[in-house]
């Protein structure tokens, strides 16, 4: 049985963009804009991972941690709080194009997360909206791992 991601995910973790966030993130919130808000970032669990084959997909993962701690300390004195969440393996569409549902590939991810199983989108969502919410004022330059336990 093979544990490896299948070809494509490989490659698609070798052509993983550079962030962009901070200037569309500077340009929402303008040095005359609002004096609240919250910008919630994605990032990935593989931001500090040690998969072999995903070394550009995590630094560019671990760029937007970095991303997401300065960009708080530098909003933080207009009430603009900045997080980040890191999904574990998430049944997506580019999940699917993988071809990674149904794969050697998923029992492996599925065996080594605690809760058993793939997150899904609405796992995400829920943690997206908990940071961006007011109960979330005093949480800012955190990056939250969703991942079901997965490491």
């Amino acid at each position: 049985m093979t544990t490896r991601a299948p070809s494509d995910a490989r490659r698609s973790a070798m052509a993983a963009p550079i962030p962009l966030e901070p200037p569309v993130i500077k340009a929402t919130f303008p040095a005359s804009g609002p004096e609240s808000g919250s910008v919630v970032n994605i990032t990935s669990i593989a931001s500090t991972g040690l998969e072999p084959i995903m070394v550009v997909y995590a630094a560019t993962k671990s760029a937007v941690d970095a991303i997401t701690r300065v960009l708080a300390r530098e909003l933080g004195p207009k009430k603009i709080h900045v997080n980040a969440v890191a999904p574990g393996a998430t049944e997506t569409e580019g999940l699917h194009a993988l071809g990674v549902p149904g794969s050697d590939y998923e029992k492996h991810i599925v065996s080594q997360t605690p809760l058993g199983r793939l997150g899904q989108p609405s796992d995400i969502a829920s943690a997206v909206a908990s940071l961006a919410s007011a109960d979330a004022a005093w949480i800012t330059g955190e990056t939250i791992r969703v991942s079901g336990g997965q490491r």
